[in-house]
């Protein structure tokens, strides 16, 4: 079975997908977490990302897994290392290399042919499961998505910038090329802006039966 979530940073995709995870006794998997280790090894090894055959090389020489719900690159769990102000200003341009989302997706793919996952990003719904048995999309003003990432405290910008920084990446991931941010036509929309996590999880399943 696979449980599929889309929308924009901030909306609250990887708390309620983990909580639906949990609930329903099942894996939960962020694709996010594959385009921050890849951009989190093109840094530390100093690559152009605006080289494309260099990154689609790197990317091609990593050992990708995921174990537990946590990203393993090349062995070593690098899961709390993915969420710097860096990583969050590259993914975007990384995670717009039409190789590397062929490289991200084909992995997920892979993992959901083995287990049952619930699977959150920002094309789930539309290119890697479009045929998925659930299908939701989670919105929340853009005032909400900036106030719920300052709060994580993993970021160093104030306020104001964290919202500059997650407008001009919706902007970017809108525009793609392949795997653009937009809302599945038989997706269910849910606007989590003045819901809390449970009653979100509570709309989310009530239409999964199992």
């Amino acid at each position: 079975m696979v449980v599929a979530i889309d929308g924009p940073a901030g909306a609250g995709k990887s708390t309620i997908a983990k909580e639906i995870a949990k609930r329903l006794n099942i894996t939960f998997l962020n694709s996010g977490s594959f385009y921050r280790a890849i951009t989190f090894s093109l840094l530390n090894s100093n690559i152009n990302l605006f080289d494309e055959k260099a990154v689609t090389d790197h990317a091609l020489s990593l050992n990708i897994e995921y174990v537990n719900s946590r990203l393993i690159l090349n062995g070593v769990d690098v899961e709390d290392k993915l969420h710097t102000d860096e990583i969050d200003e590259k993914v975007s341009v990384v995670s717009s290399i039409l190789n590397i989302r062929h490289i991200v997706n084909d992995k997920i793919r892979l993992l959901a042919k083995k287990i049952s996952i619930v699977c959150e990003g920002r094309d789930m719904t539309t290119v890697v499961f479009p045929d998925a048995e659930y299908k939701f999309y989670l919105d929340a003003s853009i005032e909400t998505q900036a106030l719920r990432r300052f709060k994580q405290g993993v970021s160093n910008l104030s306020l104001e910038k964290i919202k500059i920084s997650i407008q001009k990446r919706d902007e970017l991931d809108k525009n793609k090329v392949g795997g653009a941010l937009k809302i599945a036509s038989d997706a269910i929309y849910i606007d989590t802006s003045d819901l809390t996590i449970d009653q979100v999880c509570e709309i989310i399943l009530s239409k999964i039966h199992i």
